[in-house]
């Protein structure tokens, strides 16, 4: 199999999936940047420098940088034509406009049935500061568009509450508020690679957000029927086939859907579950091949 990767050469993950892969297939790193499309007569195809990616047997999306709305737009694009001539795509572009979007997947998580913190979503200050006190004054913003917990902030006092808000203003950001969860400081991440679920805890007693990448360490979980069955739903309603799916345990017994990544991470939950996730990873872009 022949399978290109939106990644960097030299990130970890790209060389876990060379690792992985072997010689059952050959990996190519391809940049965003270098994505290119031609339209001529009754063809269209899609290319990343020398790489013809319409004759590939899939295409992994490891990677979502920044970029202008022109750049992002056309990125997508690219990829929606990539899957339209029948290469497999993971993720594809749709499930990873839904993911990136936490507006949109928030309410989608919802209208899938699940519970998510109450939310406002707003452009101006003062809306912002009303939708902080109608959240009951202990809020959580976060960037429409973004992970690893970059930017989230938690506000509770109403004089930071105006700061912040007004500084979200004034570069045209949209202000995405919601409710505090009182939590243990434990949320669970769940892995959903096709029909497999994985699962870790991410703990952290000193601080609020259990993201890894802001100090939280992995412990073991357990997953149950009903956690899988959670997570499935959370990834089919962003129509993604593999995902990172956050759910948190609050400390009144009820379990909150927070966000569904459709360019989930798993070196952490690999070493603490044991498993190659990188091989089924592979598996599943190829098509379940072996």
């Amino acid at each position: 199999m022949n399978i290109a990767v939106l990644a960097a050469r030299d990130s970890w993950y790209f060389r876990d999936l060379q690792r992985a892969a072997g010689a059952r297939c050959e990996l190519t790193a391809i940049s965003y940047k270098s994505l290119a499309s031609h339209v001529q007569g009754a063809t269209l195809g899609v290319s990343a420098g020398d790489a013809r990616l319409s004759e590939l047997d899939g295409v992994l999306v490891r990677s979502m940088p920044p970029g202008s709305l022109e750049q992002v737009v056309f990125r997508m694009d690219a990829l929606g034509r990539l899957e339209a001539s029948g290469v497999r795509v993971v993720n594809s572009a749709r499930a990873i406009e839904a993911a990136v979007d936490k507006y949109l997947a928030t309410a989608k998580l919802q209208a899938a049935g699940m519970l998510v913190p109450p939310t406002i979503v707003c452009q101006t200050a003062a809306d912002g500061l009303a939708a902080c006190e109608t959240l009951g004054g202990d809020v959580v913003v976060k960037p429409l568009f973004g992970g690893e917990g970059r930017g989230i902030t938690r506000v509770s006092d109403a004089a930071i509450a105006r700061r912040v808000f007004m500084s979200l203003e004034q570069i045209g950001a949209v202000l995405y508020i919601q409710k505090f969860i009182p939590h243990d400081g434990v949320d669970w991440r769940l892995l959903v690679v096709g029909d497999e679920v994985l699962g870790m805890k991410r703990v952290n007693p000193d601080d609020w957000r259990t993201n890894i990448s802001l100090g939280a360490r992995p412990a073991p979980l357990e997953v149950t029927v009903e956690l899988s069955q959670l997570a499935r739903r959370a990834a089919e309603a962003v129509g993604a086939t593999v995902a990172g799916v956050d759910l948190l345990p609050a400390r009144d017994g009820r379990l909150y859907a927070i966000e569904v990544n459709a360019v989930p991470g798993w070196k952490a939950l690999g070493e603490v579950t044991g498993v190659d996730v990188a091989e089924r990873v592979l598996r599943l872009v190829g098509g379940g091949k072996p």
